[in-house]
C-alpha cells in the first residue's frame, strides 16, 4: 500500500495561516476566500517565488524530489489547479490572472468555510500516475500557464524557458523541461481521434452572475442536469449546476430559477463526435444555442434550438480550422468556439444576455488553445509549446511555420458537410 497523500485543501489551509508562500493569503477575516499568485511563466518580471505554491504541493504529494526530478513548472501548476477543480466546496471567485502588475486568482469556499479536514487522504501515492480518472483531470491547465516563449539562442539549438532559473536543477545538460520534439506525424490530428477526450471549461450565470466553473474531461461527453439525483444510466458525466441561494439574495429570481433547473429532467447532454459537437436536450427545457466568444446587444438571434428528440450539430472543426488558418495569415477576425446555451427561455436577441435567468458558456480548451498559439506565434524568431488539452496528448514544442503546415495538413483529413448531415 502507498504512502498516503496530503488532501489539497486542510494542506492549503495550513500554508495560508502559516503565511511563508509569498502571495499565498487569506483576503477576508473570516477565512472564506484566499489568493493565490497566478503568474505566467512567459513573463519576463517571473521569480522563483511566482511559483513556490506549485512546487510546494509537489513536493508535498511526492510527485517531484528536489535533486532527483526534473523541474517542470506547467505540470506543478496543472495538477495543483486540477485538485482544486476536484473539490465541491471550492470555487473560482475571482480570475485576475491576467493582471499586469498583480495576477493572482481569488478562490472561495462556498459551504462552511474551510470546513473540517482532520480526515487524512489514504489514496496511493502513485508518483503522480494515478487512475485513468486522475490522469485525465491532471491534464486540466489554463492555456497560459503552458505556453512558454523564449527567444532562440544564437548560435545553438533552440531551448525553451519554462521556470525562472532557481527553479531549473543544475544537474541537468539542457533547461528546456520539454525536448525539442520533431513529431514524425501531424499532432494536431489527434483532436480527429475518436478516442481522444476533449477538455471543456463550463461556466454557469444566474442573471449575468457567475455561480459555477468547472473544467472536465469525460470520454462520453458531458450533460448538464439541475439536480444531483438524476437517470445515471443516461450518456454523458453529469455535471450540477448549483441551487441559486447559494449566490443570489432575490427570492423572485431565485424560485424562477429553481424551476428552469427542475425542468431540466435528464439534462443538457454534449459530446464529440469526429470533427463536431453535438447536443441534445433530455428534458422538457428549452434550450437555444449560439457560438460566439462574448455575448452583446447586437440584435443577433440564435444559431439553432437544441432538439429534443435526436441529437443537433452545434459546432464543426472544420470551418473553424479554415478560419483559423486564415487568421494566422493575418487576416480575418479570430475564428469562433466559446458555445452559449440559453436554458429555459428564448435566446436574448433585444435585450443583454445578463437578463436571462440561467446561461451557460461551454469552452473546449484545445480550441482556445489553437487560438492563443495563433494570437502569439507570430515571429519566426519564437517558439510555441503547444498543449492540445485533450487525454494522451503532451505539450510539442513548435515553430510558426510548422504550425501553420500542420492545420494546413489538418484541413486536409476533414469533410465539409453541413452540420447536421451524417
Amino acid at each position: 500500500m502507498g504512502t498516503p497523500k496530503p488532501r489539497i485543501l486542510p494542506w492549503l489551509v495550513s500554508q495560508l495561516d502559516l503565511g511563508q508562500l509569498e502571495g499565498v493569503a487569506w483576503v477576508n477575516e473570516s477565512r472564506t476566500r484566499f489568493r493565490i499568485p497566478w503568474k505566467h511563466g512567459l513573463r519576463q518580471d517571473a521569480q522563483e517565488e511566482d511559483f513556490r505554491i506549485f512546487q510546494a504541493w509537489a513536493e508535498a504529494t511526492g510527485a517531484y524530489v528536489p535533486g532527483r526530478d526534473k523541474p517542470d513548472l506547467p505540470t506543478w501548476k496543472r495538477n495543483f489547479r486540477s485538485a482544486l477543480n476536484r473539490k465541491d466546496g471550492l470555487c473560482l471567485a475571482e480570475d485576475r490572472s491576467k493582471d499586469p502588475h498583480d495576477p493572482h486568482k481569488i478562490y472561495e469556499f462556498v459551504n462552511s468555510g474551510v470546513g473540517d479536514f482532520s480526515q487524512p487522504d489514504t489514496s496511493p501515492d502513485t508518483n503522480g500516475g494515478g487512475s485513468t480518472s486522475d490522469t485525465q483531470e491532471n491534464i486540466l491547465d489554463e492555456l497560459l500557464g503552458n505556453m512558454v516563449l523564449a527567444p532562440l539562442p544564437d548560435p545553438g539549438p533552440p531551448s525553451l524557458a519554462v521556470a525562472p532559473q532557481p527553479l531549473r536543477s543544475p544537474s541537468l545538460d539542457s533547461p528546456s523541461p520539454f525536448p525539442n520534439l520533431e513529431p514524425s506525424e501531424n499532432p494536431l490530428k489527434r483532436l480527429l481521434v475518436p478516442g481522444e477526450e476533449w477538455e471543456f471549461e463550463v461556466t454557469a450565470f444566474y442573471r449575468g452572475r457567475q455561480v459555477f466553473q468547472q473544467t472536465i474531461s469525460c470520454p462520453e461527453g458531458l450533460r448538464l442536469v439541475g439536480s444531483e439525483v438524476g437517470d445515471r444510466t443516461l450518456p454523458g458525466w453529469p455535471i450540477t449546476l448549483p441551487d441559486p441561494g447559494m449566490s443570489l439574495t432575490d427570492r423572485g429570481v431565485m424560485s424562477y430559477v429553481r424551476h428552469v433547473l427542475s425542468s431540466l429532467g435528464g439534462g443538457l447532454a454534449l459530446r464529440r463526435a469526429g470533427q463536431r459537437l453535438w447536443a441534445q436536450r433530455l428534458g422538457h427545457c428549452h434550450t437555444y444555442w449560439a457560438v460566439s466568444e462574448e455575448l452583446l446587444n447586437s440584435g443577433h438571434g440564435p444559431d439553432g434550438e437544441v432538439p429534443k428528440d435526436k441529437e443537433g450539430g452545434v459546432f464543426d472543426l472544420g470551418p473553424f480550422i479554415v478560419d483559423l488558418i486564415t487568421f494566422t495569415e493575418g487576416s480575418g477576425r479570430s475564428p469562433r468556439y466559446a458555445l452559449w446555451f440559453c436554458v429555459g427561455e428564448s435566446w436574448p436577441q433585444d435585450q443583454p444576455w445578463t437578463k436571462r435567468l440561467v446561461m451557460v458558456k461551454v469552452v473546449p480548451t484545445c480550441l482556445r488553445a489553437l487560438v492563443e498559439i495563433a494570437r502569439v506565434g507570430g515571429a519566426s524568431s519564437l517558439e510555441n509549446t503547444v498543449d492540445l488539452h485533450i487525454s494522451n496528448s503532451h505539450p510539442l514544442s513548435l515553430t510558426s511555420d510548422q504550425y501553420k503546415a500542420y492545420l494546413q495538413d489538418l484541413v486536409e483529413d476533414m469533410d465539409f458537410q453541413g452540420p447536421g448531415e451524417t
